[in-house]
């Protein structure tokens, strides 16, 4: 295939918003797809054959790219710039940037940030066009603002209801609708008390004004539902600083539990994603529910247990095994992790420390012995309690060998 897309971002003012090199790109067109909102923006004296994109869109344009070739050019519009949250990067993504030429216009975040005199350097974009509303959950903090892209006008008063959930409830939104257009309109007010509707285009702006949260590993252990199958917060610290989170990483949650473990590694990130695997329904069902709390169910997959179910599972570059280790379930996490990838496995019983041994003496890492103790009353006095003592096996893959 060798066919050409041009993508047109345009803005809601129409025709308007397009420079004249975008312009002239269409008016030489012969086949433009868009939304049917957009197509209406067309000049009706533009002579190109107009298709509106089938549900679901991404299917559409799928099939498209699959389709063209040979001398074929395809336009596409787009809502301003097309390589931000847009179907520019989507159709890179599928045919290649060789392929794929993009006229830009002013993108809505841009046009927020206008109105507000926001700094996009120091404002974080939140997409909520396909992923659910918890997802913002994890970037509240005080003092943090954040450009919302809407799914449609029902999307502002979600915003509203979790900010009050979180405890953000005096935070401040503005709802920018139909930015650039000739209905543009701005209207804000607090999470606590917002009652009002928005139109279908439309971009929330969050000055947040709550609690201080934390980024760091180690959330306090009531943060979690859980039913005590819990690793506890400062072994849990030292894990995920142990598995060494970095973007765009797979990690296996191996005997997931509540989920703490894969839940803390996604909050360090914004690209990465976790499978976890648990044989215990019920657990499983609340790790999801704790990972959707925290903002990251969107990037949290959830399987049976181990070590039946890590067959077909993608490579991780980093495996955690909490619950359930076995010689089977080491062997198998270990052949499929990555040539460079981490493992970091948690033991505290005496059989599987032995385990962890006898891993490290096949394939090398660290061990560590970790004990902690926390100072709890004993009659009128106070003394040390201590927990049951963790060993963790820590290696880098050097090669594709199995454990045994």
């Amino acid at each position: 295939m060798t066919g050409r897309f041009v993508v047109v971002g345009m803005g809601a003012d129409g025709w308007e918003s397009l420079s004249p090199t975008a312009r002239r790109s269409l008016e030489a067109a012969t086949d433009v797809y868009g939304s049917a909102r957009q197509l209406d923006l067309l000049p009706a004296d533009l002579t190109a054959v107009r298709t509106p994109w089938r549900s679901p869109m991404s299917e559409h344009l799928a099939s498209l790219a699959a389709s063209i070739g040979g001398a074929d050019v395809v336009h596409v519009l787009a809502s301003g710039d097309p390589m931000f949250h847009g179907v520019g990067a989507s159709l890179v993504r599928l045919v290649g940037p060789d392929r794929v030429t993009v006229h830009s216009s002013p993108s809505s975040v841009s046009l927020a940030a206008a109105r507000l005199g926001w700094d996009l350097v120091s404002t974080m974009v939140v997409s909520l066009v396909t992923a659910p509303v918890e997802t913002l959950a994890l970037h509240l903090t005080d003092g943090a603002r954040l450009l919302v892209l809407s799914r449609d006008g029902s999307t502002p008063a979600q915003v509203a209801e979790l900010l009050r959930s979180l405890g953000f409830g005096s935070s401040e939104m503005t709802v920018l609708g139909d930015l650039g257009g000739v209905a543009e309109h701005v209207v804000t007010g607090r999470a606590d008390v917002w009652n009002d509707g928005a139109p279908a285009l439309n971009v929330v702006a969050v000055d947040c004004v709550g609690p201080a949260v934390s980024r760091a590993p180690g959330l306090p252990d009531s943060h979690f539902a859980n039913d005590g199958q819990l690793t506890k917060q400062p072994i849990r610290a030292l894990t995920v600083s142990a598995l060494a989170p970095a973007e765009g990483r797979l990690l296996w949650d191996v005997g997931a539990g509540s989920g703490s473990i894969g839940i803390e590694w996604l909050r360090q990130l914004r690209t990465g994603r976790v499978v976890a695997f648990e044989s215990d329904t019920d657990r499983a069902a609340v790790a999801m529910a704790n990972a959707c709390r925290h903002g990251v169910g969107n990037r949290y997959e959830m399987r049976g247990g181990a070590p039946a179910s890590l067959d077909g599972a993608p490579t991780p570059d980093a495996v955690f095994i909490g619950g359930g280790m076995t010689a089977d379930v080491l062997d198998a996490a270990w052949s499929a992790l990555r040539v460079g990838g981490r493992i970091v496995a948690n033991a505290v019983t005496i059989e599987t420390e032995r385990l962890l041994v006898e891993a490290a003496g096949a394939r090398g890492g660290d061990l560590i012995r970790v004990s902690v103790e926390r100072a709890a009353p004993l009659g009128r006095s106070t003394a040390w309690r201590p927990a049951l003592p963790i060993v963790q096996w820590t290696a880098v893959k050097e090669s594709g060998a199995g454990l045994s």
